[in-house]
């Protein structure tokens, strides 16, 4: 059950073979003769014989081969996800054994399944805490209730007057969001927020000692973290975040354009050559779909492309993406 999840990975080019196959798109074909590595290359799915000319190789569009690729590391990824949620299952117990000697009796995974109890129990983590982490997508910082934020902006203020302090990561598209910024200006104390084009799924950690996440989509459950590998994980993987983030409070940094191409638009065509669609790409960037394809064209303008397929070519050609933002 918990064997190596890679022994039936497909092959993926290297550097040399993509040569190959940088020269067939830029030629539109290949020769089947005297290419070495041209049947190598139809087995990966870059090349296929060509219908009017079986001496002939065409390659196969980027984007499908790229899709392609990354399904098949998608496959691979959900493979090993499974397998922690067995081995979590499988040990959990095991080390509820073990520590039969201890005082504290407090489990290392708790699930929650209603809003307010999801409320008491981060009340209580953060009663007497020191040090506040969280990540905010787009979608989560509207709440139905209009006095949440009022409570959380009480909870947050008797932190920060503890001597505490609070690092806040949000989404770049809510940056502009004029109930943010207020909510930032009524605390006092060590407190900081920067933003990315892509964060996690919703994160708050407290104290580096216990660590709240969704259990579901549309986050009425959480899952209460406290084993301590875990959330250090999961506070390690906040603090790179952190380090990659633009800051936005208490003093905003604005990230420049080069050499005409924005950073939302950097952003847009990273995703772009990963093969997504445009309602995946507004989704993980948190705009709209008529927004990200305003911004797709503008970058087909830019690069002169005139086809999806040629796009996401010409973005890897053009080195927009080696640009520091």
């Amino acid at each position: 059950m918990y064997g190596n999840a890679h022994d039936d990975a497909p092959a993926e080019p290297c550097e040399g073979d993509l040569d190959l196959y940088t020269r067939a798109l830029r030629q539109g074909n290949v020769p089947a003769d005297g290419a070495d590595k041209a049947a190598y290359l139809a087995d990966l799915g870059l090349l296929t014989p060509a219908l009017d000319d079986p001496s002939q190789w065409e390659p196969v569009a980027p984007h499908i081969v790229l899709h392609r690729l990354l399904r098949a590391s998608a496959d691979r990824i959900a493979g090993e996800r499974r397998r922690e949620a067995q081995l979590v299952e499988a040990f959990e117990p095991l080390m509820r054994a073990g520590r039969h000697d201890s005082v504290s009796t407090t489990p290392l995974l708790t699930l929650h399944s209603d809003k307010e109890r999801i409320g008491r129990v981060l009340n209580e983590a953060m009663a007497d805490a020191s040090e506040l982490l969280a990540v905010q997508p787009h979608n989560s910082y509207i709440h139905p209730k209009p006095d949440f934020h009022e409570a959380a902006i009480r909870r947050d203020q008797a932190l920060l007057g503890r001597g505490g302090r609070i690092r806040a990561l949000y989404q770049h598209t809510l940056r502009h969001l004029p109930s943010l910024a207020a909510r930032y200006e009524r605390l006092t104390g060590d407190v900081e927020a920067r933003t990315l084009d892509e964060i996690t799924e919703r994160l708050i950690v407290v104290d580096r000692a216990v660590a709240f996440v969704p259990a579901d989509a549309d986050r009425t459950s959480a899952l209460e973290v406290r084993h301590p590998a875990l959330v250090g994980y999961l506070a390690t993987t906040f603090d790179r975040l952190w380090r990659l983030a633009t800051p936005m409070y208490p003093q905003a940094v604005r990230r420049p354009t080069l050499n005409g191409v924005t950073p939302r638009q950097r952003a847009i065509a990273a995703l772009l050559v990963e093969g997504h669609t445009d309602a995946v790409i507004a989704d993980r960037l948190g705009m709209n779909v008529r927004t990200a394809r305003v911004h797709i064209a503008k970058i087909a303008t830019t690069l002169g492309s005139g086809s999806r397929a040629q796009l996401g070519y010409l973005i890897g050609q053009s080195g927009i993406l080696d640009q520091e933002s």
